[in-house]
């Protein structure tokens, strides 16, 4: 599902599968075992998410979760909820990453003539 998304590519974190777009990490099945996909979220959609599912979203235990980052339970997913959640923590690294890599021009963005 993830390497269906623009720019995804799928690499190995702590020997298990995560994919990253714009170089940043955005979902893992770190925690697949236990039946979570981890997504990375913000603070505010972890907590719309938690709230509008609870029996499907949970913030991850400790730092991670207080950081956003956000479990889903596979087997309480459909595929809808799976793929709306995914495309979102997509989006926001995509969106960082468009941010972060915009060209600045000289001069705080202003052009000069040299008239």
């Amino acid at each position: 599902m993830a390497l269906s998304l623009e720019g995804v590519e799928e690499y190995s974190h702590a020997g298990l599968p995560a994919f990253r777009a714009g170089g940043k990490k955005f979902a893992s099945l770190a925690s697949q075992a236990e039946g979570y996909v981890n997504l990375m979220a913000t603070l505010e959609q972890q907590a719309a998410f938690v709230e509008e599912a609870p029996e499907i979203f949970l913030p991850i235990p400790g730092g991670w979760g207080k950081m956003g980052h956000t479990h889903i339970r596979l087997a309480a997913a459909s595929e809808d909820v799976r793929t709306g959640a995914l495309r979102t923590a997509w989006k926001l690294r995509i969106d960082k990453h468009a941010k972060t890599s915009r060209k600045k021009l000289p001069c705080g963005g202003a052009q000069r003539s040299n008239r």
